[in-house]
């Protein structure tokens, strides 16, 4: 009897999973949809590959893209207890661990720039120009690199030539030898976090300041930058805790199987799949250019597709 209650539990828990994955997959493949619809729409106008806010932004949705793909493939891999080389597998979690900074980074240069815009108007043609902006992205990868390139250097330095051939189940923590290397990374992700916070408080508060003094049709321009800064530190917040799952679940393993699945399951929807379904509604559907030109150019994409389905309908019949 309690060999069929065994049993029974251990299906109900591989359907839950079950679930848990397809619901997953439906995730990434809608938000992989939209980002790459807004991609599409940044790339159609001069206007928004002309200016640092939306080329930014554009930083942002491509950013998404490749840590939704990197991350859901490893989830598929961990999943399946599909195991692969380690060189392949240090591979996929350099990407994962550089692009898991590059969107918060960019999140703040997108503060700033909305600061620039809203309390130093006169120099922002000058300060946020494209090549401005070329440059900011350069500074933005290089930032996010150095999380990664230090804890690289502790592994290089600690694995064995035999290490990079073996084959197992991909993940970020296969790297990490010791608990020391696990306080490093700690240690310079809340660092940060912590700069982050400060340029976004920053930010609002002299925003917020400007917005008190403006009137008319400044003060409504103010008072929308001002909202996009707050939107932008919840997006950042959401990113941020990201970077302290990993703790937080390597806790709960000690504790039980069951509750490490759920937190780590939570986390993923929460901390990594939420972040990127913001980024299209801050900018794609609040923004009133980007999103007039989103929705003519889905209409027209529409449209099309309506009119090839009715010529094949057309010469089938015939």
């Amino acid at each position: 009897m309690a060999n069929n209650n065994s049993l029974t539990g251990g299906e109900l828990l591989l359907r839950s999973v079950n679930y848990r994955l397809i619901l997953v997959q439906v995730f990434v493949a809608l938000f992989l949809c939209i980002n790459v619809l807004l991609i599409r729409t940044f790339f159609m106008k001069d206007f928004f590959y002309t200016t640092m806010r939306y080329i930014l932004f554009a930083v942002t949705l491509m950013s998404d893209c490749l840590i939704l793909i990197l991350t859901n493939f490893l989830l598929i891999f961990n999943y399946f207890h599909l195991t692969m080389q380690m060189w392949l597998c240090l591979i996929f979690c350099i990407l994962s661990s550089v692009y898991t900074f590059v969107t918060p980074v960019t999140l703040t240069a997108m503060t700033l720039e909305r600061y620039v815009a809203i309390c130093m108007p006169l120099r922002h043609g000058e300060l946020c120009s494209t090549r401005s902006a070329l440059r900011c992205i350069l500074i933005i990868h290089s930032l996010s690199c150095v999380p990664c390139f230090v804890i690289l250097s502790i592994f290089f330095a600690s694995a064995t030539h035999s290490f990079y051939t073996q084959s197992r189940v991909c993940s970020v923590e296969i790297f990490i030898f010791h608990t020391w290397q696990a306080h490093i990374r700690s240690a310079i992700s809340q660092f940060y976090f912590l700069i982050m916070c400060i340029a976004i408080v920053s930010s609002y508060v002299k925003i917020m300041k400007v917005a008190k003094a403006a009137s008319g049709e400044n003060k409504k321009s103010t008072k929308k930058g001002l909202r996009t800064v707050l939107l932008h530190g919840f997006q950042l917040l959401l990113c941020l805790i990201q970077l302290w799952c990993p703790f937080i679940e390597a806790a709960v393993l000690q504790i039980n199987l069951m509750l490490f699945i759920n937190v780590r399951y939570f986390n993923y929807i929460t901390f990594i799949l939420a972040p990127r379904c913001l980024s299209p509604l801050i900018y794609g559907i609040r923004d009133e250019k980007f999103f007039l030109a989103l929705k003519y150019y889905a209409l027209c994409g529409l449209a099309v597709d309506v009119l090839l389905i009715h010529l094949v309908c057309v010469v089938y019949c015939s």
